[in-house]
């Protein structure tokens, strides 16, 4: 068993699905940059499921930061021209969140001195 540890950020929000069985499962497509800014990003697949694939879907959006370690595995298919492909995935998945990208967050409102409760005003 590899295990892999990494970070990265999201590349695009997630869609829950469930299996025919009823289990619920996301996959979570992950861009990370190289230490040489000159080559491609690397692209990993978390596969998370049920209770972690709902709570991520509700918390993560596109371009999150995010840091996981789980079971690294290869999984080959072919495409629809006829080549074989692998893909990485990562199995058994424990993801922290970071940040969301700016464009998904709110604005915070700037803190101006009427914002601040007067001592007075405090009920203890």
């Amino acid at each position: 068993m590899l295990t892999l540890t990494g970070n990265g950020r999201l590349t695009h929000d997630i869609q829950l699905r469930t299996t025919h069985s009823g289990k619920t499962v996301a996959t979570i497509s992950i861009a990370s940059n190289r230490r040489d800014r000159g080559a491609p990003a690397v692209y990993i697949d978390l596969i998370v499921w049920e209770t972690q694939a709902r709570a991520a879907a509700t918390h993560l959006s596109k371009g999150q930061a995010v840091s996981f370690t789980g079971r690294l595995e290869p999984r080959e298919f072919t495409t629809n021209a006829g080549e074989q492909r692998t893909a990485l995935e990562v199995h058994e998945v424990a993801i922290e969140y970071g940040p969301k990208s700016r464009g998904n967050q709110p604005e915070r409102p700037s803190e101006t001195a009427t914002d601040v409760p007067d001592p007075d005003d405090i009920p203890f």
